[in-house]
């Protein structure tokens, strides 16, 4: 881990201090995801066939969730593995059941005039779950479930296969948890980019999309977000790319549970970051050693090492500073391993996820405490917040007039347009108003 101290850098210097990966951004990955999306929208199925086969090994595979599919994969896993699955499964749709937004009351602003705010599910939405090197079930549960109780009509779940081409046993009761009827094997950018356009492949069709969620390598975060630039194209969740992980610690914090919590995010990726905030010298030197002796028995530890390269141990004066901190990195996951941790949280603005205190690990959050683990990655959560079953709904004004309402309101409406140079505006309310007198 690179060692910071705050107060001796300028204001590029901490700049640079939180800087991302330069992987995340770097030209071969914008490169590699345009022709990609290029030949898809040219050739269609055929393309991502194609990119399917070279990227992932196979060619795309939709698996059906039948009673039988599900029983295999049950007799495939331990029986405490499939209830544990549930018991998360059973979390997270309760937590976003009881966070469903409502639409508004109505609110009368003039007599006469009454507005409110109602919400409806969007048509399609496109899962992504990272696969590669860890079948990351827990992103099916995280996002197919929010969007099912959203009323989401079509889900499109995508996953890479493993290497010998098949699904993992979870990753199919986790679609069959979800109440999905089927999960495509197929990743990368040419998933997204199969969401995007809508394709049609020898197992069946994947239609387009109209928002993409979920979060992946650097070439799935720059695939959505290319995706999301195209005239009609979908929307995206939020840029959900390698893991992150800031923990802020005092000189009380446990050096082998803040050492562990860093680990169980740079084993994600080598692209993954985890930075290490505190006001103790001591405390960091602790941890860090901490660190080096869990690396030696991880059996994902050359993905590990290669993470911590980017990460970042910085020194500040005290947890106000410390705050300061995470704030402007935006983390998407901000474990507090302070003393009295509750009253950090009013202070913090921008987090995907905040863990209070030394007990809430962000590995309970990433499983089975409820709320999704899909967060905004890369500053983004400065401005986003994470998946919520309101990412899978649209708000809309509905907006109900009376015939008074119209006459009192009209003269003040017309005289604004025509403040605006817009003469028709104006015309569409006075005419309205007129009505009325002529009556």
């Amino acid at each position: 881990m690179k060692r910071i101290d705050w107060a001796k850098l300028d204001a590029a210097g901490r700049r640079d201090a939180l800087a991302r990966p330069k992987q995340r951004s770097e030209a071969n990955v914008v490169d590699a995801v345009r022709a990609i999306f290029d030949d898809v929208e040219a050739r269609g199925g055929a393309a991502v066939t194609e990119w399917a086969i070279k990227l992932d090994g196979f060619a795309p595979r939709r698996i059906a969730i039948t009673e039988a599919v599900v029983a295999e994969a049950r007799d495939a896993l331990p029986p405490a593995d499939t209830r544990a699955l549930r018991v998360a499964a059973e979390n997270v749709r309760v937590f976003h059941q009881a966070t469903v937004p409502e639409d508004s009351k109505s609110v009368e602003t003039t007599p006469g005039v009454s507005s409110k705010i109602v919400w409806r599910p969007i048509s399609s939405a496109g899962l992504y779950a990272p696969g590669g090197s860890a079948p990351l079930f827990s992103s099916l549960l995280m996002l197919a479930i929010p969007a099912g109780v959203a009323g989401v009509e079509t889900r499109v779940a995508v996953t890479p296969p493993r290497k010998d081409g098949s699904a993992h046993p979870a990753i199919i009761l986790a679609a069959a948890e979800a109440g999905l009827d089927a999960i495509w094997l197929i990743g990368g950018a040419q998933a997204i980019a199969a969401m995007t356009y809508g394709v049609t492949l020898d197992d069946g069709e994947i239609p387009a999309c109209d928002k993409l969620f979920g979060p992946g390598n650097a070439y799935v975060a720059e695939a959505k977000r290319y995706a999301a630039s195209l005239p009609d194209g979908p929307s995206q969740d939020m840029p959900a790319g390698p893991s992150e992980l800031l923990v802020i610690a005092d000189d009380r914090a446990n050096p082998t549970l803040v050492a562990a919590d860093l680990l169980s995010q740079a084993e994600h990726d080598a692209d993954a970051q985890v930075v290490l905030v505190s006001d103790s010298t001591q405390r960091i030197d602790d941890i860090v050693e901490e660190v080096e002796k869990l690396l030696e028995d991880l059996p994902r530890a050359h993905i590990a090492r290669a993470s911590l390269v980017e990460a970042r141990a910085i020194k500040v004066r005290d947890l106000d500073e410390a705050v300061a901190v995470s704030n402007l990195y935006g983390p998407e996951h901000l474990a507090l391993h302070v003393e009295d941790a509750d009253r950090l949280v009013p202070k913090i603005r921008a987090a995907g996820a905040v863990f209070v205190g030394q007990w809430a690990a962000e590995t309970l959050g990433d499983y089975a405490a409820g709320p999704s683990h899909v967060l905004p990655t890369d500053g983004g959560a400065r401005t986003l917040g994470g998946i919520t079953t309101s990412s899978f709904m649209t708000s809309m004004s509905v907006q109900t007039v009376t015939a008074a309402g119209a006459m009192q309101l009209a003269p003040v409406a017309a005289r604004l347009a025509r403040l605006e140079g817009l003469e028709a505006h104006a015309l569409a309310a006075e005419f309205r108003a007129e009505i009325q007198r002529v009556r």
